[in-house]
């Protein structure tokens, strides 16, 4: 499928996104994904430090680390999220990680309500290992209620500022169509998650049972966490994974 491509490098294929991230990633065959979380955000430059730590400590190359979630201190404005991009993704050239100038890493980047970072900082990071026998595994990337690829998101967010209830249920059915497009171009589903993640600071309880609970997205639970999307006038964001091994450092 033209939208996967195989990164043989990391030992993952990922889904063709926009340059600062990919919309998914899954472990080929014969490896798997491993999710490491920091007890606490980790600032961007000691972060790429100490995820470089780990990948080389596990004997992998860094051309391994496949997906990251990041908490940044308020939501950007247009321009300034194009900015941090540009710092961010520079690290990942240095890593040898731009397969024919696309991105293979998936990412999240949230910005906690209360007591955020004071910089923008690494939350958790995957990479791949070695393993012969290992399940499927893969993570898909967070996506807000627009889509990717837009010179500008504003213009196309789904239901711009309407923080109705009906306003927010619009925003959650385009976000959890756009979890199953992810995975599904993966081979996975639902059933195949073990972990989905929620970040809003709305109240999505009048929709819970029927837009996320019915449909299969918390059939191990929902994490919520009290946070925006990183760019301003988006309000709601998830994602999601099916990852065997996660470990807290």
């Amino acid at each position: 499928m033209a939208d996967v491509i195989d990164f043989a490098a990391g030992g993952y294929r990922f889904i063709k996104g926009v340059s600062q991230y990919s919309a998914g990633v899954a472990a080929q065959p014969g490896y798997r994904l491993e999710r490491v979380r920091f007890a606490e955000p980790v600032p961007l430059a000691e972060g790429f430090a100490r995820i470089a730590e780990v990948i080389k400590a596990a004997g992998r190359p860094l051309t391994a680390f496949a997906a990251c979630e990041l908490r940044s201190p308020a939501p950007f404005t247009e321009e300034g999220f194009i900015a941090f991009n540009a710092i961010y993704i520079e690290t990942l050239k240095q890593w040898g990680l731009f397969e024919g100038g696309l991105n293979p890493v998936a990412r999240s980047n949230v910005c906690p309500e209360i007591a955020p970072p004071p910089v923008p900082s690494f939350h958790a990071f995957a990479f791949t290992v070695e393993d012969a026998g290992a399940a499927p595994s893969f993570v898909v990337a967070g996506s807000g209620e627009a889509p990717e690829g837009h010179a500008k998101y504003q213009d196309h967010i789904v239901n711009r500022g309407d923080l109705s209830t009906e306003g927010l249920r619009g925003k959650a059915r385009f976000v959890l169509a756009e979890m199953e497009r992810r995975a599904g171009l993966l081979g996975f589903g639902w059933k195949d998650t073990t972990a989905v993640q929620l970040y809003t600071v709305h109240d999505v309880h009048p929709f819970l049972a029927e837009e996320i609970v019915r449909r299969g997205a918390a059939r191990n639970g929902l994490t919520w966490h009290f946070n925006r999307p990183p760019v301003q006038e988006l309000e709601y964001e998830m994602d999601c994974r099916g990852i065997p091994v996660e470990r807290v450092i």
